[in-house]
């Protein structure tokens, strides 16, 4: 076999592997989140039927997914669905609040500062995080309960620290960060059409 042939096939099989491993995370979600991700539905359309919000926030690969699925809920997720804009903000966009944040209080700190500014009672926040202990994102959990709104985390890892500060922990079964962050996006999607089918399909 030459090397490039040697290559090749190292690559595929290494390319099977990770599809089959993502597969394979998303079946073990399915048989054990699924009574968790229909209650975020239900926490999700009571609050937007109470007029209040979603608050989403993490870091790194995180903080792109909070945007992103904040973004499916202020724009649309379904193009086939004709609805107003539901009022969803990601709290990892601002460079400016998080950079003087970060410096001022700490990085620890600039959700919770975030929170104390645009959140109110009766809101949901949804953490991101592939570990469950994430400082950021926790102390985020902590001050959502002191302010009495609704905590969603999209954890991974066995759930970490998170799974203790939240009011629902979706924890996707594995200890990859990929293979955590795929689902958290999967799980995301599920939930955010199954909120705007209910609500408006």
């Amino acid at each position: 076999m030459t090397p490039t042939a040697d290559k090749n096939t190292s690559r595929n099989k290494f390319i099977s592997d990770s599809l089959k491993e993502s597969s394979d995370t998303k079946l073990r979600i399915l048989q054990q989140c699924l009574p968790d991700i229909s209650r975020a539905v239900d926490i999700i359309i009571h609050a937007f039927h109470q007029k209040k919000k979603v608050l989403l926030c993490g870091n790194g690969g995180s903080a792109a997914d909070a945007q992103h699925l904040a973004t499916e809920f202020v724009i649309r997720l379904s193009p086939a669905i004709q609805r107003p804009g539901l009022p969803a903000i990601a709290l990892t966009t601002d460079t400016s609040m998080l950079t003087a944040g970060a410096n001022d209080l700490g990085y620890d700190n600039v959700f919770t500062r975030s929170l104390e500014a645009l959140g109110q009672e009766g809101d949901v926040l949804i953490g991101i995080s592939t570990s469950g202990n994430s400082l950021s994102v926790n102390n985020a959990f902590k001050k959502a309960r002191e302010m009495n709104m609704a905590t969603i985390g999209f954890l991974g890892k066995g759930g970490g620290a998170s799974k203790d500060l939240v009011d629902l922990a979706l924890i996707v079964p594995s200890d990859d960060s990929q293979r955590v962050q795929e689902g958290h996006i999967t799980i995301g999607h599920i939930i955010f059409q199954e909120v705007e089918q209910e609500m408006f399909g």
